[in-house]
């Protein structure tokens, strides 16, 4: 397995080693870097020694664009920085290979993150089939299918609006019901600057998703059956959903001891009766002081009990807002397990910026969201959870596009309706038929199903490819 040197890109893979650890179908070797190790080794520490192997690839020094000592998308300061440090992870193409060509027993499978999309190429000449794995939903792979396909970004146009004053919208052929709008479109590729950069890596990621041997992705039939059904049906892409896999990953230790703080303080809440709201904006995106400041002054409006995973640390939330709130919230500077804070009885809403490992933690733990997507597959997937799914409530900056300001009014607003209303209230009841069928299909049902097919499927790919190896060989 190599995954793209991103929390996100790389908490899923972990996932998915504990679940084929568990059921003890595989062995498994991750490729990583330096830099990354330590995150890996720390996710993996209850996977098993034995069948776990974390290699470590020296991540390419004094590259343009790369800021000193950064080995993950975290670190990177500007969206200007990110085509660069993508195209920088093919410099580690021939430490990969190296190692792959030494490994015993062989390589039956490689699990790559598109974004290196010089795997397949590598795959090619050992002679190891390669399955594309990115943590996006099935809606977004669609949807970035149609940007490739329709290129709507040459019909709409920023400031685009409609006769309401609402920006324009772009209705997807093969699903009329879904209109998107340019900020929909444009928001992977950040800051206008870099649309160019992106949209040549989006072709790189498109190819390298189709000369693989399929995709894996994180997802079940029972979230997403019309859109995995569209992309084996329609694209001709052999896709696997196995998720979700959050729910392989194991429970944290009953250690009284080590139990943090924050925990605690839900159990508290918990013993009192009271609803908890979730609050994290991601990990990737560094939030401007001033929006965070208006959140603050929205969770103290909606005068509802809060606990904010707050990034980065040293932000100024305003004159003694923790002072104030301090009954009712509690203030988190620091990396926490987002799955167990989900799944804490006292917890029954998330304010989220709409990541998709935190969508799927969301709807397996059966808390509603109120979505506010920033960048990435972001702006889709919420489109997908308030007017398909109808489990979560939008977020709307000031002048509805991706990169306004969302105002305390706002906030107040949308995370009241979540907490008291019947927005909340009838996106728990569909949340909980959700994450039961997310359950079943993890534990014998159609996920399960779908990880075997791919393994039976891919190996026997790999030994046709090995026999046909053998034989040409042989007439030479």
């Amino acid at each position: 397995m190599f995954p793209f040197m991103a929390k996100g890109h790389t908490i899923p893979l972990i996932q998915l080693v504990h679940h084929l650890r568990h059921h003890q179908i595989a062995t498994v070797t991750f490729f990583t870097t330096p830099g990354n190790a330590g995150f890996i080794r720390a996710g993996l520490s209850c996977a098993g020694d034995d069948d776990v192997a974390v290699v470590e690839l020296d991540f390419p020094i004094d590259v343009a664009g790369i800021p000193p000592g950064v080995e993950s998308v975290e670190g990177l300061t500007s969206m200007a920085s990110f085509v660069p440090f993508v195209d920088a992870m093919s410099l580690l193409l021939p430490q990969f290979e190296e190692s792959i060509a030494a490994m015993q027993p062989p390589a039956s499978i490689i699990v790559a993150d598109p974004f290196l999309y010089w795997i397949n190429e590598s795959a090619a000449r050992l002679g190891v089939p390669n399955v594309s794995f990115v943590g996006m939903s099935a809606f977004a792979h669609v949807m970035r299918e149609v940007t490739i396909r329709h290129d709507p970004c040459a019909v709409l146009r920023p400031g685009d609006v409609d006769k309401d004053g609402n920006p324009a919208t772009f209705a997807v052929p093969e699903f009329p019901h879904i209109k998107l709008t340019y900020d929909d479109f444009i928001a992977p590729f950040g800051d206008t600057s870099t649309v160019g950069p992106m949209m040549e890596l989006t072709g790189k990621l498109d190819k390298a998703i189709k000369e693989s041997h399929g995709l894996i992705i994180n997802t079940f039939h029972g979230l997403e059956a019309p859109y995995i059904e569209y992309l084996n049906e329609h694209v001709r892409l052999r896709a696997w959903p196995i998720g979700p896999l959050c729910l392989a990953q194991p429970a944290s230790a009953p250690d009284a001891a080590a139990r943090p703080s924050w925990m605690e303080w839900l159990d508290e809440k918990a013993a009192a009766g009271r609803s908890v709201l979730y609050v994290a904006l991601g990990t990737l995106l560094a939030i401007p002081e001033v929006q965070l400041k208006e959140v603050a002054d929205g969770l103290e409006r909606a005068e509802v009990d809060f606990i904010w995973a707050v990034r980065p640390k040293n932000i100024d939330l305003g004159p003694e807002f923790e002072d104030r709130t301090k009954e009712r919230g509690i203030v988190i500077r620091e990396w926490v397990d987002q799955l167990q804070i989900l799944r804490h009885t006292s917890v029954r809403g998330f304010l989220s910026h709409c990541g998709w490992n935190s969508v799927l933690e969301s709807v397996t733990a059966g808390v509603p969201l109120a979505v506010w997507p920033m960048n990435a597959d972001q702006p889709v997937n919420a489109k997908f959870l308030v007017n398909e799914l109808k489990i979560a409530a939008r977020v709307w900056t000031n002048d509805r596009t991706i990169g306004g300001l969302v105002t305390s009014m706002e906030i107040s607003k949308v995370v009241s309706e979540l907490m008291h209303g019947d927005v909340g209230a009838e996106a728990a009841k569909k949340l909980a038929q959700l994450s039961v069928h997310a359950k079943e299909a993890m534990e014998g049902g159609s996920s399960w199903i779908a990880l075997k097919e791919m393994i039976n499927e891919v190996c026997a790919a790999s030994v046709i490819w090995k026999e046909e190896e053998r034989n040409g060989m042989a007439d030479v």
